[in-house]
């Protein structure tokens, strides 16, 4: 936590002039309201991006499959800074707490979303089972991605651990529209 607030007050400018990190904090109540502010609108924008995803995807399958290959793409890139919530509930668990508590509830509130677009297509009983899996392989990815080189070994385990979706279907219009792009 100290070392993404330093990051926060750098790129605030505090080094460089007249307002101390102090007054960052102030403005939140102390470095626990930044933190818990900053989850909060982590969570919000994710959420967002969910919905945004999902509401423009032929199918729910094809949008899921699009949002988990967001998640190895992510991984791809330099630095790779994994998710912030399961970060943040990793690193805190231990010690609980208030902010283990919100990291752990917005997380709890995507796989709700994840559920009920799956209750579009599915009863509730395998809906409610799919989006733990989803979720479990969602941390996996996170996880893994810290390994470089490991888009394609990322790519044959989900699809091997969620077989219930249209990969193939996916990939293909993944490839369409990288193709589309690059001309």
């Amino acid at each position: 936590m100290e070392k993404w607030l330093q990051r926060i007050i750098n790129a605030a400018g505090c080094q460089g002039n007249s307002l101390q990190p102090g007054s960052i904090y102030h403005a939140f109540g102390n470095k626990e309201g930044l933190f818990s502010e900053a989850l909060e609108r982590y969570a919000q924008k994710s959420l967002a991006h969910i919905r945004d995803v999902m509401d423009r995807a032929p199918s729910i399958g094809e949008g899921l499959c699009s949002i988990l290959e967001e998640k190895i793409e992510d991984s791809d890139k330099e630095p790779y800074n994994s998710c912030f919530l399961i970060k943040t509930r990793l690193e805190l668990a231990a010690e609980g707490g208030e902010l283990h508590q919100l990291a752990s509830s917005k997380l709890d509130e995507i796989e709700a979303l994840l559920r009920s677009y799956l209750e579009r297509e599915f009863d509730k009983k395998q809906s409610q089972q799919r989006a733990v899996s989803l979720m479990l392989h969602i941390f996996g990815l996170r996880i893994y991605g810290y390994q470089s080189g490991s888009a394609e070994r990322m790519r044959q385990g989900l699809q091997e651990g969620l077989p219930w979706l249209p990969w193939e279907q996916s990939a293909l219009k993944l490839l369409s529209g990288k193709i589309e792009n690059a001309r």
